[in-house]
């Protein structure tokens, strides 16, 4: 996935004018002036310097009509560039800048829905456990396996039909279901489901979930049995406890009735989950915690103790595509030692359980966890990892290939907007210069990759590095105020901005920037979309 899929939506338009996607009328008209007095091209005689400011006016005033236009702007901030050329008919009535997001989000949610009818959203699971213990007594690898699949389609604004069926062989024994679930919109805040289930476990039901608030779920299930006609009632209270926690509380009345305390937390680099059950006739309690790495790489460790049940496995996975993630555990427990595989793909999963042994053997349970653990890290380190940076640079060839005039043109154009900044950028820092102000001595704006390894030449390619990266010392001395400071707005890309471009499209960037003020030296590096303030004590090298 590309950064441009991942960021913020490019505010290329508020770059070109410097200013902040929040800024008023006014700001904007000032930020136009101050830039039309640069580039208005009759301020320049030299034929070849006229036709480069007339090039640079004319995207500083398209950006100026477009931004203080408040219905221009809000399409603009919505939908980017795409929305205003795109001819969507808002109709007569609507003249507010209000009134037109509104219509966008109605015709953006209704494309979503028309998409969302036409196509099916079918998962699956297949769950094969195998047992070294059979296999070496002749009884076969396989021990049983089970698959599950169902599809869901949205019949209509407030309607979803889900239909799943399930089959299970363990040893001699078999079995299977069929189930239907029909899910109705009430209101915003409320919906009702009705469950139907023919099979092993033949039974119907009802469900119903309703939010109480903007951070509380309540829901009500009842069900009932089809084969002995036992009745279940379920009760479940869900909390958002913070921006990245929540818990619930569930109490299950039946024949076999039980209460439930659990939580969740999620965050950008962990997450974890618990719960813990009290039941008439069990009880039980589990937890797991998963650790982020990377963008494809995570840990995860997990345990469940029980009146039924003790159990440790600790593992991780590997993203090895955009919808691929395959994932090894290892779980040590009164059931014996075990492998589990697994092969994540877009709704499909491939699960593949390995008993080992039933034996506790603290020697082999070492050396099952060891093996595998030195074996993985072997193959990631001259096999795996060589094979992957090679994938990638392989992939950033044929991306420079594909983009190379656009690059070639986008870097031109940077270098003309360049050449009417430099009189007054010079102005600028000769001016900080008799204050000890502040002053840009270098910056470098491209691929993050090339700026990592710009000061290492002997391992990397520098013409390489040089052609992802562009040098914008000067445009940002020119962004320098007279008070002595310069502001990159957050949310913004960077490549927007006046003699910037972006010399390495879809790949990740950032800008690195060395600069001086008063006796003192500073260096930053901020992501492509991240606020720049400078100057700052915490930059002091």
């Amino acid at each position: 996935m590309t950064e441009e899929e991942d960021g913020p939506p490019n505010k290329e338009l508020y770059a070109l004018l410097h200013i902040s996607p929040e800024a008023s009328d006014e700001e904007i008209r000032k930020a136009y002036r101050q830039w039309a007095q640069i580039y208005h091209p009759d301020k320049y005689q030299a034929p070849h310097m006229k036709d480069i400011a007339t090039e640079n006016f004319q995207r500083i005033c398209e950006a100026y009509e477009i931004l203080c236009d408040d219905n221009k702007r809000q399409i603009y901030d919505i939908y980017g560039m795409e929305g205003l050329t795109s001819g969507l008919e808002l109709g007569p009535n609507l003249n507010k800048a209000q009134e037109i997001k509104e219509e966008l989000e109605r015709l953006k949610r209704r494309k979503e829905e028309e998409k969302t009818s036409a196509h099916l959203r079918p998962s699956g699971t297949i769950h094969a456990s195998m047992s070294l213990p059979h296999f070496l007594h002749g009884d076969g690898f396989m021990r049983g396996m089970a698959m599950r699949s169902d599809v869901q389609s949205q019949i209509s604004k407030k309607n979803t039909l889900a239909i799943a069926g399930n089959l299970e062989v363990n040893g001699n024994a078999g079995g299977g279901a069929a189930t239907a679930v029909f899910r109705h919109q009430l209101s915003s805040v409320s919906s009702i489901e009705f469950l139907a289930s023919a099979g092993l476990h033949a039974l119907v039901g009802v469900h119903s979930t309703r939010h109480l608030s903007l951070h509380s779920t309540a829901t009500i299930a009842f069900a009932m049995s089809l084969r002995d006609g036992s009745l279940n009632l379920t009760n479940t209270w869900t909390r958002q406890l913070s921006e990245t926690a929540s818990g619930n509380i569930q109490l299950g009345l039946g024949p076999e009735s039980s209460i439930s305390v659990g939580w969740q937390k999620k965050a950008k680099t962990m997450s974890a989950s618990g719960e813990v059950k009290l039941g008439t006739g069990s009880f039980g309690a589990s937890a797991h915690y998963n650790h982020r790495f990377s963008s494809k790489s995570h840990g995860r460790i997990g345990g469940k103790v029980g009146s039924t049940n003790l159990e440790l496995e600790v593992g991780g996975g590997r993203k090895i595509s955009r919808f691929s993630t395959v994932r090894m555990m290892y779980s040590i427990g009164i059931q014996g030692i075990f492998w589990r595989f697994e092969l994540h793909r877009g709704g499909q999963k491939l699960i593949v359980p390995i008993l080992l042994t039933r034996h506790l053997n603290p020697v082999f349970a070492t050396g099952a966890l060891v093996v595998p653990t030195s074996l993985y890290f072997i193959l990631k380190k001259f096999v795996f990892k060589p094979y992957y940076l090679k994938r990638e640079k392989q992939k950033a060839l044929e991306n420079m290939e594909k983009t190379s005039e656009k690059v070639k043109e986008s870097r031109a154009a940077a270098e003309k907007a360049q050449q009417l900044l430099q009189n007054v950028a010079n102005r600028k820092k000769a001016r900080q210069l008799e204050r000890d102000g502040l002053v840009i001595t270098k910056a470098l704006y491209g691929s993050s990759k090339a700026l990592k390894k710009i000061n290492e030449p002997a391992e990397v390619n520098e013409d390489e590095s040089a052609s992802q990266i562009i040098d914008v010392t000067l445009p940002l001395n020119f962004l320098v105020n007279d008070s002595g400071q310069l502001k990159l707005h957050e949310g913004v890309k960077k490549s927007g901005i006046m003699g910037f471009c972006d010399p390495c499209p879809g790949e990740a960037k950032q800008l690195y920037v060395e600069y001086t003020c008063g006796h003192g030296r500073y260096e930053v590096v901020v992501d492509d979309f991240g606020e720049l303030i400078l100057p700052q004590e915490v930059h002091r090298v």
